[in-house]
């Protein structure tokens, strides 16, 4: 799922698409201690394509051992048990073959697989390995051996891990965590057992070079290496307090710590010593508004400065949770679709991995959290009768009624019974057309009389339905393959006095997702306010799980 340049160019998948677990640079495998580097295999000439992971097994049908004696790996072994039912599956049906070995040894995906479990916190997972003092030492005795007899309790081992390296990196936690942290988006399709079937019937060169995960995930994985170094690095600095804001032609000595936070993260390239706001500064200064999604007036303000002083560590945070969440959605969207990100207060239209245009929108309060779903766009509903839900009756038209005996004949609604709703027009909360995709959050598109909204930065005021800026141009994009709906038709519906249900002759998939944070291709990383408190307790998660 889950995005290229989101707002201006073509988006890159979100991350439809996720745990700082504390980790450092490069961690350790066992007793805190640097695992020892296998330089003498790293370097060896490669027969095949050098990949960054495992793309395929040994060939050789004739060195096999002996099944039973798997059985007893797994009790000497206990805590790879979750894993035994796949490792037996999967020697099965090489009618139990050596995998990781040939007739001279170790085969050289078996060091490619432990170079890249030794920076599996890469991955934005916890470094740390089963067995992996006894692992380490067996694969170094491997490096200087002499004979190249199978050692089969490491091949078992290699095979563990490399289920292990699977679940951990591409699968990342189950549906009660998801469940956990209300995530109601489809997961993605590719079970586990899928996952097997594909390495078991192919060699899965190509499947390993494009790993079964959405394209999002490797963006942040790139992002997660750039941010950690400069941690490595000591990080940034605070930004000192100042008064007022700062715009081009200002001098002020806090512009000096300004520079070199911008040139921490790219933003800006020049000298760093000075303490002029000029035309250079000004555009690093967007550049930096327009990745945390600021507005754009190169003014350094209050907001400017809170961003800014966010840390590193906190940065790196928010990559790896939203890597997590790239775990779970679907590897890839095909044909039209629509992205709707709750942090970013965005809706995209999709065209299969290309955005073909976006809008602002404005969502729930964090006390009317907007739901995190997806369903299908089906009807249309212009001038549309807003049907007040009964919490809002309660709390808030009741009250009002009696205070005031001509509330509702002022708000232009009618009451039948025990419910109210406002009538068509100008005046209704819904607007002028809503867009329904059925689900149970009883959540839809709509629009808005209240468009001084849309010039906020922060867009959470609703009560959970989603306040579209450009209704208009939604309700045409979705119509146009409708027989008989142009542009005329359209205005003449929004603006009547009479609510018209359309039903669309092609329907469009709708995604609800929240990422806080998401890379471009063109290498810029975005960040958003995790304004529902998710990112704290999917990181809580992860920590536990480490």
């Amino acid at each position: 799922m889950f995005l290229l340049k989101l707002e201006k160019v073509i988006v890159n998948h979100y991350c439809l698409c996720f745990l700082l677990l504390s980790l450092t640079l490069f961690s350790c495998l066992s007793n805190g201690k640097e695992p020892t580097r296998m330089a003498i295999k790293d370097t060896l000439p490669s027969p095949t394509p050098d990949l960054s992971l495992p793309g395929s097994f040994s060939t050789q049908e004739t060195l096999r051992f002996d099944s039973v004696e798997m059985q007893n790996f797994f009790h000497v072994y206990p805590q790879w048990k979750p894993y035994q039912k796949e490792v037996i599956r999967f020697y099965q049906k090489r009618q139990f073959a050596y995998a990781w070995y040939d007739r001279q040894g170790l085969i050289e995906q078996a060091w490619h697989l432990y170079n890249t479990l030794q920076n599996i916190g890469e991955e934005g997972v916890s470094d740390s390995l089963l067995y992996a003092t006894e692992f380490r030492q067996r694969m170094e005795s491997m490096a200087v051996a002499t004979k190249t007899m199978p050692d089969t309790t490491l091949e078992w081992m290699l095979t563990a891990q490399y289920f292990s390296y699977a679940k951990r990196s591409w699968f990342g936690l189950g549906t009660k965590g998801m469940q956990a942290i209300q995530w109601d988006l489809s997961r993605k399709k590719l079970a586990y057992e899928d996952f097997l079937d594909t390495i078991l019937n192919t060699s899965s060169t190509d499947y390993f070079q494009q790993p079964p995960i959405y394209p999002q995930y490797q963006l942040l994985k790139a992002q997660l290496k750039k941010y950690r170094a400069i941690a490595s690095k000591g990080g940034w600095g605070i930004i000192p307090a100042f008064k007022g804001s700062l715009r081009r032609g200002d001098s002020n000595v806090v512009l000096k710590s300004i520079r070199k936070r911008l040139y921490s993260t790219d933003d800006f390239e020049g000298d760093t010593t000075l303490s002029f706001m000029d035309d250079v500064l000004e555009a690093a200064i967007k550049k930096f508004q327009y990745r945390h999604g600021l507005t754009e007036d190169g003014v350094i303000g209050r907001k400017v400065a809170e961003a800014m002083n966010v840390s590193v560590r906190q940065r790196i945070e928010q990559i790896i949770v939203n890597m997590e969440r790239c775990r779970w959605v679907p590897v890839h969207l095909k044909d039209e679709y629509f992205i709707v990100n709750i942090p970013a207060f965005r809706f995209y239209a999709f065209k299969d991995d290309s955005v073909l245009w976006s809008m602002k929108v404005v969502v729930g309060k964090s006390i009317h959290q907007t739901a995190i779903f997806n369903g299908t766009m089906k009807y249309v509903v212009f001038a549309p009768y807003w049907n007040v839900p009964p919490g809002i009756l309660r709390n808030e038209v009741l009250p009002a009624l009696g205070r005031n005996p001509a509330y509702l004949n002022k708000n232009h609604m009618e009451r039948h019974g025990n419910t109210v709703r406002q009538l068509p027009g100008p005046w209704n909360a819904l607007g002028k057309v809503k867009f329904l995709f059925p689900n149970s959050h009883n959540i839809y598109l709509h629009d808005t009389p209240a468009k001084d909204l849309f010039k906020q930065d922060q867009r959470s005021f609703s009560h959970g339905c989603i306040r579209v800026e450009q209704p208009r141009r939604l309700a045409q994009y979705v119509l146009r393959y409708q027989p008989g709906w142009n542009e005329q038709r359209i205005d003449s519906a929004m603006n009547g006095t009479k609510e018209m249900y359309v039903t669309l002759q092609k329907t469009f998939p709708v995604f609800i997702a929240y990422f806080t944070a998401w890379a471009d291709r063109a290498g810029g990383m975005h960040f958003r306010n995790d304004i529902y408190g998710k990112d704290a307790r999917l990181l809580e998660m992860l920590l536990v799980k480490k």
